[in-house]
């Protein structure tokens, strides 16, 4: 019998892209509309490109984009920026409409619930805070921490140590299917796809090595499974 769920955080508890892209659009909005000199369309391909240079988790890329743009950082563009991405984020940070519930029926039956994230460890509480949901977590396990990022399986083993659970009764929740799900099974734990299609190589890969994956199309139907 199962004992332990694992969660993913970021586009499977919430929207994390959704709400990403919409409030970058609205910071560079701003800042054109403060003089940096590029059409909205070359803005948003030139801070997608910096941030898949830098990483999601750099906190500095609005500096970059004025740096390559005019030669030189502008502090007011930057803080233009950096207030209105995140007046945006916060004003749509919700969760997915059965997060809640699916979180409450598991604590309902007696699972432990925990968090293993590729992330920086107070972002990842504060999205879990702002989401309201932080208290339903028994440990949130990050990568920044643990100095090791899934697909790794340490992360998993130490999520599963914190949570004092062994891998064959914890179940991994997740809608990256090597980040989460190949990383999961391969520390011997179970794994459910979520908010994610399958290519048809992974489909391939999941019935000719039999792995134990459940994919379902939103987090609700955890309920039925779990």
């Amino acid at each position: 019998m199962l004992k332990a769920v694992f969660f993913d955080i970021d586009d499977t508890l919430y929207d994390t892209s959704g709400f990403a892209r919409l409030a970058r659009k609205a910071a560079l909005n701003v800042m054109i509309d403060a003089g940096l000199p590029l059409s909205r369309e070359e803005a948003y391909r030139l801070l997608r490109e910096i941030i898949a240079e830098k990483g999601s988790n750099y906190d500095k890329h609005f500096n970059v984009l004025t740096e390559r743009v005019l030669g030189e950082e502008k502090p007011l563009l930057i803080a233009l920026g950096m207030i209105t991405y995140h007046n945006v984020k916060f004003a749509l940070l919700r969760p997915f409409p059965n997060t809640i519930s699916t979180l409450i029926h598991l604590k309902g039956k007696g699972y432990r619930l925990g968090a293993i994230s590729n992330g920086i460890t107070i972002k990842q509480w504060e999205k879990l805070i702002r989401l309201g949901i932080h208290h339903f977590f028994d440990e949130v396990v990050t990568s920044e921490e643990v100095n090791s990022e899934k697909p790794d399986i340490e992360i998993f083993r130490e999520a599963l140590r914190r949570m004092g659970c062994r891998p064959e009764r914890s179940v991994m929740v997740g809608n990256k299917f090597t980040e989460d799900i190949l990383g999961a099974i391969n520390a011997g734990m179970s794994a459910i796809l979520v908010n994610s299609e399958l290519s048809d190589d992974e489909r391939d890969r999941i019935k000719r090595e039999g792995l134990d994956v459940t994919v379902v199309q939103e987090i609700g139907e955890i309920r039925e499974i779990l």
